[in-house]
Order: C-alpha cells, then sequence, then structure tokens
C-alpha cells in the first residue's frame, strides 16, 4: 500500500512537470523515478486538503552546496504562495548555499522569474552557462545560475559547474559544455 501512494504521488508531481516545463527540462519518467533511489536527491511537495500534490520541489544535496533542480505549481492555481512556501522549506533545511538554474531573463516572464528569486535573496551570476541535454538527442540550454545566500565568485561557479555537470547531468568532461564568459 505504501509503495502505491508514493507510486501515485510520483505520478502527481511528474504531470506537474509536464504541465510547467518544456520537454528538455526533465527527464523521461523511468529516468526521473530512477532518482528517488538517490540518497542526495530530494522531493519536497504540497498538497492540498484531498491530499493531491499541488506543488512540488526536486532538489540535490551535495557536499559543499544544494542545487534545486525544479519547483512547480500546478498551472490552475499558481500565484498563490505555494511556491515560495517550498522554496522557504528547502532553504531552512540547511546551513549551505543554494544553486538554481534559470533562463536568459529575455522576457517579461521569465525576467518575473529571476525576480521572485531575488525576492527570496538569490544572485544571478554573470557567467555563461550551458545546460546539458536531459534527454537523448536533445540540444543543449542556456540558462544562467543563480546562488543563494550570496554571489558566486569564478572559482566557486567553475565547482559548481563540474558537480552539476557530473552529478546532476552525468557528463565527466565539463569542458564539453563549458562557454567562455
Amino acid at each position: 500500500m505504501i509503495k502505491l501512494k508514493l507510486q501515485e504521488k510520483f505520478d502527481q508531481v511528474y504531470e506537474i512537470m509536464k504541465q510547467s516545463f518544456p520537454e528538455s527540462e526533465y527527464r523521461e519518467y523511468s529516468e526521473q523515478m530512477k532518482l528517488l533511489l538517490d540518497s542526495r536527491y530530494r522531493l519536497l511537495t504540497e498538497e492540498n486538503e484531498q491530499n493531491e500534490v499541488i506543488g512540488f520541489l526536486a532538489g540535490w544535496e551535495f557536499e559543499a552546496f544544494r542545487y534545486i533542480e525544479n519547483v512547480a505549481v500546478s498551472p490552475e492555481i499558481r500565484g498563490g504562495g505555494i511556491g515560495k512556501r517550498l522554496m522557504e522549506r528547502f532553504m531552512k533545511q540547511f546551513d549551505m548555499p543554494i544553486i538554481l538554474e534559470v533562463e536568459l531573463p529575455e522576457d517579461k516572464l521569465k525576467h518575473r522569474r529571476v525576480q521572485f528569486y531575488e525576492r527570496l535573496g538569490f544572485s544571478l551570476g554573470d557567467y555563461s552557462y550551458v545546460q546539458p541535454p536531459l534527454r537523448a538527442g536533445l540540444q543543449t540550454f542556456p540558462l544562467q545560475i543563480m546562488s543563494y545566500p550570496e554571489g558566486l565568485s569564478s572559482m566557486q561557479f567553475e565547482m559548481v559547474r563540474k558537480v552539476l555537470y557530473k552529478e546532476v547531468y552525468g557528463i565527466q568532461s565539463p569542458h564539453a559544455y563549458a562557454q567562455k564568459s
């Protein structure tokens, strides 16, 4: 029964993921499910009165920092503070720097996302960064790194990129995707 309940919750999380992100920003179902077996991977959920998942935050805990891979709220109820609550829960769990990736703030919506994280205390980095593909056959995706509680030095940025590429994306040589700043 417990296993079935976990499967149901994961299915709800995955459905929100599909509704919230382009295919290039999340894994295939089976690959996403495998992450639950990794002790460094964390999945926080927010549920409604019917115990249905209405929002989630997927993150990683590494030795030197924590990384937020995805945060999303069911499209029907966005803007009600659920994403902020999930972020604050994750931020309060440990006293470690937090890293996340954002799309370049090239339009109003993307700029608003950056501002959301800035209101929580994150700093937008100046370093060029690309997200390696999460699915076979897809292209890299230009993003920027945001960090909390302060900005990253170039050495810190390189360490973060190396860890993310190796541990999250399975890339052994980060230089294959590195861009010059």
